[in-house]
């Protein structure tokens, strides 16, 4: 059974639970239940640890690089953990170690910037920027070590040590994360623990931690923000989103639907900054749907262990259900599933792929965030009530428009209300650039040197020059 690393030893629970493959729906293996008892001792070491850590940025940095290295020589491990509790083909998987490095290179080789304010005869200010302490950090199921390290990287150059805990449907890779990264930084700084969802409520309300950053649902992060506003705890919430993609009538149609559908169905449209509903001028709008109709249904569904598989199953029993239930409910309120529009008869949570034609604002599956391989097309005539139902949203994660003119484009991408808009891609997301949304998608930002301070507390250096 893997083990969790508390200040640097590998450490068992009382009790286990069981991690179900996906692809089978048969338990594949059981991972340590953490007690109250041992969050406390990873909380004390963590906070042990700190010290240390902060005084040396130098270290920090040739550390962190030599943890990038040592995770990119375990990829293959990594890669098959993750296919199996995931359900990811093995090339989507092998994308995790990649960014676990590209992460920590990039933040090891940033510097924690000081400002001077004032520089004159009477005073000398410069504001700076302390790390925050122990940071809580809590990831979701779809990219278990891609989001580990969006937050574990930042933290560690900032300074801060980390208690982190993977969703317990995802344990298995991120134990192993924890091992090898356990290698090579001090006791403590990285501390890994597994459970369920009511151990992220105690590491949340835990005294110790000064920040949470989370990464889940909008009621998981209302629940965060609740608990950790009793203690003021700093928090960064990223809570998923329903982009719009708005597609204007002078586009090339098969180049643009093929980049769409591809988008969309990406790790089985299980990722928070994927296209969830596209916007089509009504004068392209039949031959888009038969277009991303003959996208959807040339892609292979199957499992990891096929490696001609695109499109792997959905990763837990209870996404695969609300994907069901709203593809359902979708075509009982007159959608038409040009393909696809059911389960894949089998063992697993395989759905098919899934192109929803006449959809219309007030459905579910529009309204919602399906988080799997259904994507609904709606038809627009006037680009102004695009973007109107577009905004319509309590979402606000990213959005994207389409045209071949990119001047054109531009100009109704930066009319959508969210964090991040795209011209002519979308979810093109990158390790230097500020990552954050509006509305209930989420409080702060990650990535970027934006994500860096996030996990710092500004300070300034008053000194008196007379």
């Amino acid at each position: 059974m893997p083990s969790m690393t508390i200040d640097g030893d590998p450490v068992s629970a009382p009790a286990t639970f069981e991690v179900i493959d996906p692809s089978t729906g048969e338990v594949c293996a059981v991972a340590p239940d953490c007690t109250l008892d041992l969050l406390d001792r990873a909380m004390a070491s963590a906070a042990a640890a700190l010290p240390a850590w902060q005084a040396d940025g130098d270290r920090r940095s040739e550390l962190m690089r030599k943890v990038g290295a040592a995770i990119v020589a375990a990829a293959d491990e990594l890669a098959a953990l993750l296919s199996q509790e995931t359900g990811k083909p093995l090339p989507v998987a092998a994308a995790e170690p990649a960014i676990c490095d590209m992460w920590l290179q990039y933040y090891a080789g940033l510097a924690v910037p000081r400002e001077v304010l004032q520089d004159d005869e009477t005073a000398m200010i410069e504001l700076t920027h302390r790390p925050l302490g122990v940071v809580a950090a809590i990831t979701p199921w779809n990219f278990p070590l891609g989001l580990a390290m969006w937050k574990l990287a930042p933290a560690l150059r900032a300074g801060n040590t980390v208690v982190l805990k993977p969703s317990p449907y995802t344990p298995l890779a991120t134990l192993r994360l924890g091992e090898i990264i356990n290698e090579l930084l001090p006791p403590g700084v990285v501390n890994v623990v597994t459970g369920g969802d009511d151990l992220g409520a105690a590491m949340t309300a835990h005294p110790i931690p000064r920040k949470v950053t989370f990464t889940g649902s909008v009621r998981g992060g209302k629940q965060v923000a609740i608990a950790a506003a009793a203690d003021l705890k700093r928090v960064t919430l990223e809570l998923g989103g329903n982009d719009a993609a708005i597609v204007l009538d002078d586009v090339d149609v098969e180049d643009v639907a093929a980049k769409l559908v591809g988008l969309a169905f990406f790790n089985t449209g299980q990722a928070c900054a994927l296209p969830k509903r596209i916007y089509i001028d009504d004068s392209i709008y039949d031959d888009m749907v038969d277009a991303c109709a003959v996208v959807a249904a040339a892609s292979k569904v199957g499992p990891p262990s096929d490696a001609t598989s695109q499109l792997g199953p959905l990763s837990t029993r209870p996404q695969f259900e609300l994907v069901s239930d709203l593809v359902a409910d979708a075509l009982a309120q007159g959608l038409h599933a040009v393909t696809g529009g059911s389960p894949v008869d089998g063992p697993g949570f395989f759905f098919q792929p899934t192109i929803l034609a006449e959809a219309r604002d007030g459905v579910r599956v529009v309204d919602e965030e399906q988080f799997g391989p259904a994507l609904p097309l709606l038809r627009y005539t006037d680009v102004d009530d695009a973007v109107s139902r577009a905004n319509a949203s309590t979402f606000g994660l990213c959005g994207s428009a389409w045209s071949a003119d990119d001047d054109r484009a531009a100009a109704v991408a930066e009319r959508l209300e969210c964090g991040t808009t795209f011209v002519n891609t979308h979810a093109a997301l990158q390790f230097d650039v500020p990552f954050g949304g509006a509305k209930w998608s989420g409080l702060g930002v990650e990535n970027g040197v934006a994500g860096l301070l996030s996990f710092t507390e500004p300070q300034v250096v008053h000194r008196a020059r007379r």
